[in-house]
């Protein structure tokens, strides 16, 4: 009884540390994450002519109070989305990890990170049930005129289904996407700080190991994220995924796959090793 009341707080613990840790990276980098979107979704060419028109979609005429709110779009949403989604997905994967180990027996040095890739891909997969907050999230980020109107007068319009659109592409995109994430962070602690303890990492090598994990998990993940993004916005119509990727290799090239890429490690990349390596100190620091 008492062995099973300790799993139960540890448990408790770990999805209380990764639900801080995404408030904490909501209240610092959520106008990246805009940013981000609003150029995975823009069809224009980004360049120093028309930066205002994709980043801050017209609220540069409200002067700088008004630019800095245009960056802020969707925020309640964004909230109850991203303190979820990080609680479930990184409170819930070591619980997951462990299950693996203990039906495989895996003792090896190969199979400790692959066993953290695999439930962090399995976690991404269920991580769909949140689609609608993250659906709305995006739209208020990324179309303006869904901002002028409003959720409520959208799910009047819209049956609360319509919010699940391109959950195949979430699907596609969440399972490489997780795998890479936990993977390569428990690979970089495994074969290049030599722990056999994960939870035994330094802040530092935490760090490292979070940064080399996201940044994976942004590259591996941008082509499905582009497509997931647009689908989510409402700016494309009634496209589904396959027409929108045709539509992008076609009249944009094939490079715009990873079109923002190099943006989205630069300003969602610090927000996501942030709040990982939080997530996992706590989470360790917890558990000890």
């Amino acid at each position: 009884m008492a062995g099973a009341t300790e799993t139960s707080i540890v448990a408790s613990s770990r999805f209380i540390a990764s639900g801080a840790a995404g408030g904490l990276e909501l209240c610092l980098f959520y106008p990246f994450d805009t940013v981000a979107k609003r150029l995975m979704n823009s069809r224009d060419h980004f360049c120093a002519s028309n930066w205002r028109k994709v980043v801050v979609q017209g609220g540069e005429a409200s002067g700088l109070l008004g630019t800095a709110k245009a960056l802020f779009p969707g925020l309640t949403f964004g909230a109850a989305y991203k303190v979820t989604q990080r609680a479930y997905v990184w409170g819930g994967q070591p619980i997951v990890r462990e299950a693996l180990k203990k039906h495989h027996k895996v003792h090896d040095r190969f199979g400790k990170p692959f066993c953290d890739g695999l439930a962090g891909a399995l976690m991404g997969t269920g991580e769909v049930a949140l689609l609608p907050l993250n659906a709305l999230k995006t739209k208020a980020q990324t179309n303006p005129e869904y901002r002028t109107r409003g959720a409520v007068s959208y799910l009047r319009e819209h049956s609360l289904l319509k919010l699940y659109a391109g959950w195949q592409w979430t699907i596609a995109r969440n399972v490489p996407g997780s795998f890479a994430l936990f993977g390569a962070n428990a690979f970089v602690k495994e074969y290049v700080f030599g722990l056999r303890d994960h939870k035994d990492a330094t802040f530092m090598q935490t760090a490292v190991s979070s940064s080399a994990g996201c940044i994976s998990s942004i590259i591996v993940a941008c082509p499905l994220d582009i497509v997931k993004t647009r689908i989510q916005s409402g700016s494309f119509g009634d496209q589904g995924g396959m027409q929108i990727m045709k539509n992008i290799a076609a009249k944009e090239g094939l490079g715009a796959f990873f079109k923002g890429a190099t943006p989205k490690v630069i300003t969602v990349g610090p927000k996501l090793i942030f709040s990982f390596t939080i997530a996992q100190c706590l989470m360790a620091r917890f558990d000890h």
